[in-house]
């Protein structure tokens, strides 16, 4: 919404993330065919032919995107996913109200759209696991639906999930451990405005003024990480 200086600063931001050695996943939920999948692919993961050159233009290390057009907009990701060593995260059952209006449709053959699209990323990443069985084509499930959440881990055993909904959504640390496996593994817990406005929270107002919102937002990180891991390892 801040147009070009807004794009600026999301570049910025990515290249600070780097510097200081962490992944930086872009949720931009990008979707589209042909050459528009490319280039949407060459700007988030991979490069960008520039005169003789190739310029790596966000370099973010996942992307998330959207499947709704099928393998041909998938397909240009999962390609550079390969050549540089990058990772996806493919909307599968999204954790927003309105997500079963299409998601939870049944299909002729019996199936919601949700089961349909998980099938096709455990598909899509057969050639992108690593050692530890998990694929960079990866899911996007919801904690908001932890009936969901726990049938899509068992039908895409290979597949890594990103689980938002957690916190400000009222995902609960008990409904995300369902999009675990038996190991503690196989997900990524996001988490947003919980942790940026965690100074206005019951819990830490009385604590921090607006002006320590960093100090907040550390002292939710720290309370998530420790409420997670003993529902998730028990």
């Amino acid at each position: 919404m801040y147009g070009i200086p807004g794009m600026k600063a999301f570049k910025e931001t990515c290249q600070y993330a780097k510097e200081k050695g962490m992944v930086v996943m872009a949720d931009s939920k990008r979707g589209d065919i042909g050459s528009t999948a490319q280039g949407y692919s060459n700007a988030f993961l991979g490069k960008t032919p520039i005169g003789e050159k190739e310029e790596a233009i966000f370099d973010v290390d996942f992307v998330t995107v959207n499947p709704y057009m099928g393998t041909d907009c998938i397909k240009p990701f999962i390609e550079d996913c390969k050549k540089y060593d990058k990772g996806i995260f493919v909307l599968v059952k999204t954790s927003n109200p309105s997500s079963g209006e299409l998601q939870d449709l049944k299909l002729e053959n019996g199936k919601e759209v949700y089961n349909q699209v998980a099938e096709l990323v455990e598909k899509w990443g057969e050639e992108l696991r690593g050692e530890n069985g998990y694929s960079s084509a990866a899911a996007v499930v919801g904690a908001t639906y932890p009936e969901q959440l726990q049938q899509i881990r068992k039908l895409a055993p290979h597949t890594y999930f990103l689980i938002p909904g957690y916190g400000a959504q009222g995902g609960k640390a008990k409904d995300i451990a369902l999009g675990f496996d038996n190991n503690g593994l196989g997900g990524i817990i996001n988490a947003s405005r919980s942790l940026m406005c965690a100074y206005k929270s019951e819990q830490w107002k009385d604590e921090y003024k607006e002006e320590d919102y960093a100090k907040a937002t550390r002292a939710e990180a720290l309370r998530m990480k420790e409420e997670l891991n003993q529902a998730i390892n028990g």
